[in-house]
């Protein structure tokens, strides 16, 4: 079975490097430039994973992972982003994200990062803490 990615990277040669490199190791891959073309091809198109960048034209990253949860809560989401402040990471796994890689990455970490997620099977829930 051949797993399909997403990745979404306004960055074209960074966009490109890493569709060559999870092409070679033997993902299904489609792109996308900004964050409303994101959504456009995650409403027609199914996906196990998506890698997405914080930093997008048109929508930002946060807003695309928040619309994606919506309407599907089991694809797996890797933000791979510039943004490395701990604040950051924490709003982008609250906002629903599986993981988070901060940029300049090594492509050995971010493929084995993701061959976890796709290993695991995650349910996303909402969480109410009560005094």
């Amino acid at each position: 079975m051949v797993l399909k990615v997403l990745v979404v990277e306004d960055d074209l040669s960074l966009q490109k490097a890493i569709r060559a490199g999870l092409r070679k190791f033997g993902y299904a891959v489609d792109v996308a430039s900004d964050g409303e073309e994101a959504l456009r091809i995650v409403e027609v198109n199914e996906y196990d994973a998506i890698i997405l960048d914080m930093n997008l034209p048109r929508i930002d990253g946060l807003d695309v992972l928040q619309e994606i949860r919506k309407n599907n809560q089991d694809i797996k989401v890797l933000i791979l982003s510039a943004r490395s402040e701990v604040e950051d990471k924490i709003s982008g796994l609250d906002t629903g994200a599986n993981d988070y890689m901060a940029k300049p990455f090594h492509f050995k970490e971010l493929e084995a990062r993701l061959r976890a997620l796709l290993r695991r099977k995650f349910i996303l829930t909402e969480t109410l803490i009560a005094h």
